[in-house]
């Protein structure tokens, strides 16, 4: 069990702005970050089945899975899209991502699990005294149950929401808020996740990454470029990282 208590943020750390770290990569990994859709947990069948209630309300069939995945990691803005063709521009978008948030709320929680292999590698974290956290652009109002509903949010260091800062992801305010509440420099910080703009974040903040290639890449996606440490397709991969 990690000794860090959890702490939830509530406010951007004083001076992200213009927060001075080392280098990326600079001496060894003190607490590791997760992102939270398509890293640390599988939500893409809840995220889906949300989608596909809002569908039929509508008149529509079902969208498979395999189209639903990809855009999880975009949430409700990428998965309304993917649905009904609405853009945020659209006069009907802000009534229609109500709509499917609140369907998404009623059923959280339904099949929504860690990947494979998350809990051996969060075992094996607290084993070692290595705190850890989520950061996420999902709203805390949504971040926060699933956490305690899947068992983990006593055991997370730190859970900064979508919310929790005034810019979300690509913006380093929520990682380096992250890195506040832990009590560790950004630099001996390790963020994982599965989008562009989570290692776009992070080196804004000067913290290592790893994209976690069993997430939801699209076709389009080019992790090998986006300047992580590296790509990895197992989570127990992550403990390779941590010198």
């Amino acid at each position: 069990m990690a000794t860090t208590e959890p702490r939830h943020a509530s406010a951007p750390p004083r001076g992200a702005p213009g927060h001075k770290a080392p280098p990326p990569g600079e001496g060894s990994i003190r607490t590791v970050l997760f992102d939270l859709d398509g890293t640390l947990v599988d939500t893409a069948p809840d995220l889906g089945h949300a989608l596909n209630l809002q569908r039929a309300r509508h008149g529509l069939a079902p969208l498979d899975d395999t189209l639903i995945r990809p855009q999880a990691s975009h949430g409700a803005r990428g998965l309304i899209e993917l649905g009904f063709g609405l853009r945020p521009d659209s006069t009907r978008f802000a009534g229609m991502r109500e709509e499917f948030l609140q369907l998404y709320a009623a059923n959280l929680c339904l099949y929504s699990r860690p990947f494979s292999g998350i809990l051996e590698l969060l075992e094996a974290l607290e084993a070692r005294h290595i705190p850890w956290g989520v950061v996420t652009n999902k709203p805390a109002r949504f971040t926060e149950p699933l956490m305690s509903l899947l068992d983990l949010a006593e055991r997370a260091a730190c859970i900064v929401s979508g919310d929790t800062c005034p810019q979300p992801k690509p913006h380093p305010a929520p990682l380096l808020a992250a890195a506040e509440l832990c009590a560790t420099r950004p630099g001996e910080c390790l963020y994982v996740g599965d989008a562009e703009r989570d290692i776009e974040a992070a080196r804004a903040a000067a913290m290592p990454a790893l994209v976690a290639a069993w997430g939801y890449l699209g076709t389009g996606d080019a992790p090998h470029a986006w300047g992580a440490r590296a790509q990895i397709h197992h989570p127990l991969e992550t403990l390779d990282h941590l010198g």
